[in-house]
């Protein structure tokens, strides 16, 4: 399935945007590395959803507005992207810093979405669960707990790299993140406002945000449905994309 490429202007922000398939609309909101390329899983996606793929304020080859200065912000920027392309009945699907934007855009208007998909997300934090420090790692470093898997640990590190880029991607990943440490401490108390379906899936071997977080997000979140994957790390999505989408679809 072949995706298209264009940029948006969006609250003053141009927005680099690839988009694919056909049917009901699919927001995924990348994680801290961004969203350089199309993935398998998107493409499989693109099959049953219109996929759109857009690189948050900031990152990638979008610009980094003035007023970019919390994740709020990037919250907000979404539920006017959704306006302006009038998006409806929306399943929004967001890993890691994704789903913790998503969190934050269902907290405050869920109007234009059908369900909500949280893969291994951050955003809170979980009594007795330790995540890693990813702005103390090396980079390289990073990439290999990213993934059980290390041939998908190699096959990341060999890319070309646009140093540029992942300067920029890591900076604002810490404008976002670095305090406190990828979490909004008053998420929770607003996670039951979330009003519509929701899905957490999460690899059993994540190294970034270990699996036990999920039961924190159970508790906050009693009706949603937990999925863990086997023999995944924290993109179970890359690793595992046929089990993903049919979670996803279910």
């Amino acid at each position: 399935m072949s995706f298209t490429e264009s940029f948006v202007e969006v609250a003053g922000c141009r927005t680099r945007l690839r988009r694919g398939g056909k049917g009901e609309p699919l927001l995924f909101l990348h994680g801290a590395s961004g969203a350089p390329a199309i993935l398998p899983f998107m493409e499989k996606l693109a099959q049953r959803f219109d996929v759109l793929v857009p690189e948050h304020p900031g990152y990638g080859q979008t610009a980094e507005p003035e007023w970019l200065e919390n994740i709020h912000d990037v919250a907000y920027f979404y539920l006017d992207f959704l306006k302006q392309l009038d998006l409806r009945n929306v399943t929004l699907v967001g890993n890691s810093m994704g789903g913790w934007i998503a969190m934050e855009i269902a907290v405050r208007d869920t109007s234009r979405l059908k369900s909500l998909v949280l893969v291994s997300p951050a955003g809170i934090q979980a009594p007795g669960v330790q995540p890693a420090d990813i702005f103390l790692m090396p980079p390289e470093d990073v990439v290999r707990n990213l993934f059980v898997d290390q041939k998908l640990a190699e096959a990341r590190l060999a890319q070309p790299e646009d140093i540029d880029v992942s300067l920029k991607n890591r900076h604002t990943t810490a404008r976002l993140g670095w305090e406190p440490r990828l979490h909004d401490p008053f998420l929770p108390k607003w996670l039951h406002r979330i009003d519509v379906p929701v899905k957490i899936i999460w690899g059993r071997e994540d190294r970034i945000l270990p699996v036990a977080f999920a039961e924190e997000f159970k508790r906050l979140m009693p009706k949603a449905q937990i999925h863990i994957v086997d023999n995944a790390g924290h993109l179970p999505h890359a690793e595992k994309p046929d089990q993903f989408v049919e979670l996803v679809c279910r």
